[in-house]
């Protein structure tokens, strides 16, 4: 399970020769589609050395939510086999941290050191004390119906927490729709996005001051958002003046992602083979690096379908983290994630 090994230089992808100069800045209204963009990056100023760190055995396995613990691990989700997994880089060693996790999807450490959890199957936001092992529960509804599951959660300075939360109906009256959730610091919970103005929310990440959210749309079907849009984040926590800040379609849009400390977003997107729905191959498989203007500047290849996610960790938080199907990969980063 612990099979360690380099990354090809054909997987890596990312020598500047390949692709040319960095694509010029351009306005924040200006978003272009990523697939139009991959002859122009410089890649290398992004990434340096790959590495399988591990594959994943299970009877079922779809790797998802990686975050880096203040004890030097790494912990991530396999959902239908509901196991957060353990990745020890010191020892090298994948462990099995938590069974029975409610097809846990994404995770996040707070700076207290606190894990929390979206934990699907159950429809809530969990919070694990990691000295204790206790569990509490954070949120579990809004306007009297059961979240759709809660798929990915990031957190704000003022300790806010905000997760998305799909597959949801369409009829507000009869449950809650996909939407984007505010948790804040007294417990209350807030709906600030919703079905039909957002689509299939997935990853959420707030930029490196805390101003921004960065949200993607990943809907499989055809003529639905396939993007990552940016809001302000207001002085109350509403989330205003809405942008589209890359587009992915008619590729697969991301799925997680994680951003740096120069505020550049790490998205897990693409595929590598079709599969059942209408997206198509122009997303490239692996990591693509969208500046703070919504320009795509640097991308590397990961080695198999389903990529989903990424995370920042490790020595002076340089090394990035990717699940990735059966495989966790990780590459050293230029830029330190965000702290």
């Amino acid at each position: 399970m612990t099979n360690q090994q380099p990354l090809s230089r054909r997987q890596l992808l990312v020598s500047s020769a390949a692709f040319g100069a960095t694509m010029a800045a351009g306005q924040w209204s200006s978003a272009l589609s990523v697939a139009k963009d991959y002859r122009r990056l410089d890649s290398d100023k992004y990434f340096g050395r790959g590495t399988i760190l591990a594959t994943i055995e299970d009877d079922k396995v779809f790797t998802e939510g990686p975050a880096f613990g203040p004890d030097g691990n790494l912990y991530f989700t396999n959902v239908p086999a509901e196991k957060i997994l353990k990745w020890d880089p010191k020892a090298k060693e994948l462990s099995v941290w938590r069974e029975q996790s409610n097809k846990a999807n994404g995770l996040y450490f707070a700076p207290n050191g606190n894990l929390l959890a979206c934990e699907g199957g159950a429809g809530r936001v969990t919070r694990t004390d990691m000295e204790s092992g206790e569990i509490t529960v954070v949120a579990t509804e809004f306007n009297g119906f059961p979240f759709a599951a809660p798929n990915d959660l990031c957190m704000d300075d003022k300790g806010r927490i905000f997760f998305t939360s799909r597959p949801g109906v369409e009829d507000p009256t009869k449950g809650n729709v996909n939407a984007v959730y505010r948790i804040d610091p007294d417990g209350s919970v807030t709906q600030v996005l919703a079905w039909p103005d957002i689509h299939m929310p997935n990853g959420i990440v707030t930029s490196p001051d805390d101003k921004k959210l960065y949200l993607i749309e990943a809907h499989p079907d055809a003529d639905f958002h396939r993007d990552i849009r940016v809001y302000d984040i207001a002085a109350d926590g509403a989330l205003v003046n809405e942008k589209v800040h890359v587009d992915f379609y008619p590729g697969r849009s991301g799925d997680g992602m994680c951003i740096d400390a120069e505020g550049n977003l790490y998205v897990a997107a693409g595929l590598h083979a079709t599969r059942e729905t209408s997206e198509t191959l122009d997303t490239r498989p692996g990591i693509h690096v969208i500046s703070p203007r919504g320009k795509l500047v640097a991308y590397v290849e990961t080695p198999e379908d389903t990529i989903t996610n990424c995370t920042f960790g490790g020595p002076e938080n340089r090394t990035l983290f990717v699940t990735c199907g059966t495989k966790l990969v990780s590459f050293r980063t230029k830029i330190p994630g965000k702290s």
